[in-house]
């Protein structure tokens, strides 16, 4: 099945948020939506660890029962995701989506994320999964890695569902943001929505001429558009704008080398998807 909403979902309490984004977004784009588990079945401890001073047969059966237990652990892992994904459908239903479909997978996240990248028209993801820190602050590793090897859209989104009324695009005249810009415009995922086009920098001709032709380019296709160059720490001057005009959702380009898509770049998880409370549509 191609061109559909796919919801990647754990045992985390970001499952709650992300099944019902996946449904909002699967009903506003009129896409099919898919919920997929995927279990990591890697052994927990290695047998180069119990080569201390036991003796042979005791080793051998420590391995058994290692074994074993690895065994039961994957089975226990496949059911719990089954259970988590019969849930999530019928949530899904509840929201409006008409029948909503299930993958399970063993293997790694990321892998498998890219394997099925061809069918995904968005992928809707929670901050952190079930294994992750619980730290406000902290991001997923496996969010990190699917933002890198991802080239779909990604909605990173938090725990609670909150219908998206106003959409702010953190925008740079880049060909990532210009083409975010069009997406949004072209997109029946933003109908009826307002869409705010924040700038970060000196307000100098070639910014405003960049921010014009948003705004007309969104205004073209029926949006109400507002639009503002800001000075200042773009981390801060995108929160502080998000926070004064209640926006719901935040739209931004993943990589680049100015000064708004510079946020992730390189190795370090950005402070803004860290502080995020928001859902940010991330796009490549």
């Amino acid at each position: 099945m191609t061109d559909q909403v796919m919801a990647a979902i754990d045992g985390s309490h970001f499952s709650t948020g992300v099944c019902d984004y996946a449904a909002w977004a699967s009903l506003a784009m009129a896409a099919p939506l898919t919920f997929l588990h995927v279990v990591d079945n890697h052994p927990q401890v290695a047998e180069a660890n119990l080569t201390g001073n036991i003796g042979l047969g005791s080793r051998e059966h420590l391995l058994e029962e290692l074994t074993s237990l690895d065994e039961q652990r994957a089975r226990l892992a496949q059911e719990h995701g089954r259970v988590t994904l019969e849930a999530a459908k019928a949530r899904a239903v509840e929201d409006g989506v008409t029948e909503p479909s299930s993958r399970q997978r063993n293997g790694e996240l990321v892998e498998t994320l890219t394997e099925l990248e061809n069918d995904i028209r968005l992928l809707v993801i929670g901050k952190r999964g079930e294994a992750a820190h619980q730290a406000p602050e902290h991001l997923g590793s496996n969010l990190e890695r699917v933002v890198r090897s991802l080239h779909r859209p990604i909605l990173m989104v938090p725990d609670e569902f909150r219908a998206p009324k106003r959409v702010m695009i953190a925008f740079d005249g880049s060909k990532t943001t210009r083409k975010g810009v069009e997406m949004i415009a072209q997109s029946p995922l933003f109908k009826g929505i307002d869409c705010h086009v924040v700038m970060v920098g000196a307000e100098v001709a070639d910014v405003r001429s960049q921010l014009d032709w948003a705004l007309k380019t969104l205004s073209d296709a029926g949006f109400e558009a507002h639009g503002e160059i800001r000075a200042g720490e773009v981390e801060a001057s995108l929160r502080g704008y998000a926070e004064e005009h209640d926006i719901d959702m935040l739209v931004m380009g993943a990589y680049g080398h100015s000064r708004v898509r510079h946020l992730l770049v390189g190795s370090t998880t950005t402070t803004m998807l860290r502080r995020a409370s928001l859902p940010v549509l991330l796009l490549r």
